[in-house]
């Protein structure tokens, strides 16, 4: 849970947090309409308190407690304390204002209690269904505040939050194998002779390599299939799928040959600003 801000603070305090910790996310809110801007940096704000939690908290109890918190408070269990916690006032806002479903938003949070324990991530359908309740549950809500619902829309976020999450864990690696902490599917592991600890001592190993290879072969296709799909959803909600083009960059990027993948390799601020502008540009996203 955040610190409380005023009310009339409480826009600045979400686009403050996440132009800290999801600047992509937050470019991508500048090229929408300021109403629909709003509910945005909401959501997303929302999502960087739930993803932040682990960093928050030493023991799983503790950050059990704060996701419960926010589940608790989007069933309207919640009274009083919610209006003075800035995120989750805009949160209630857009909510209201866009009439967003509750229980994705929910799902979203539970699902992050993956994050409180070192378990490994066991397979691949398991990283799937993380990276559906979360990344591409993301990208079918921000759509819902810029165009109505449809099919073709949930398709689409579906193929742009599997590329985006995985995309993702490959570019974490370094953080959370300091963590001990493991997304990289065990099953991937095991199939290639991947060492668990050879991947939290920071080895480089062509097998690791070869994870990893697969994994940005998996994002590819859903990158690759998600662009197919814009042409097929209304132009507003289009803009929604921004954070396409950065997924896209960091895939080139985290995909260069010789490139060590624990070398933590961010993109910077004005690299982010003039990649997604570049995709506010192409044909996929104005046609």
């Amino acid at each position: 849970m955040s610190d409380a801000a005023p009310p009339s603070d409480a826009v600045a305090f979400c686009a403050d947090l996440v132009r800290s910790h999801d600047f992509p996310r937050y470019a991508a809110t500048l090229f929408a309409p300021a109403t629909e801007r709003r509910a945005l940096l909401a959501l997303y704000a929302f999502n960087v308190e739930i993803v932040r939690v682990r960093d928050q908290v030493s023991q799983p109890l503790p950050g059990e407690i704060r996701l419960q918190w926010w589940t608790d408070m989007l069933s309207g269990h919640v009274h009083g304390s919610a209006e003075g916690n800035p995120v989750a006032a805009e949160l209630l806002r857009a909510i209201r204002d866009f009439d967003l479903p509750v229980e994705p938003l929910s799902l979203l949070a539970d699902e992050h209690q993956f994050d409180l324990y070192n378990d490994p991530m066991p397979t691949m359908a398991a990283l799937e269904g993380y990276l559906d309740a979360t990344c591409s549950a993301l990208f079918v809500l921000a759509a819902r505040i810029m165009a109505p619902p449809s099919p073709a829309i949930e398709h689409l976020a579906r193929h742009a939050g599997l590329a985006q999450g995985i995309v993702q864990i490959i570019a974490n690696l370094p953080r959370d194998a300091a963590h001990r902490q493991l997304f990289l599917p065990q099953q991937l592991l095991t199939s290639h002779g991947c060492g668990m600890e050879d991947v939290f001592a920071g080895k480089e190993t062509p097998s690791l390599r070869a994870v990893l290879d697969q994994l940005a072969g998996e994002a590819r296709q859903h990158l690759a299939t998600a662009t197919s799909l814009l042409a097929e959803v209304p132009a507003p909600a289009r803009s929604a799928f921004l954070p396409m083009g950065q997924t896209r960059a960091d895939l080139k990027r985290l995909s260069r040959p010789g490139r060590n993948p624990f070398a933590p390799q961010p993109a910077s601020r004005l690299r982010t600003l003039w990649t997604l502008w570049r995709a506010s540009r192409s044909r996929v996203f104005t046609k």
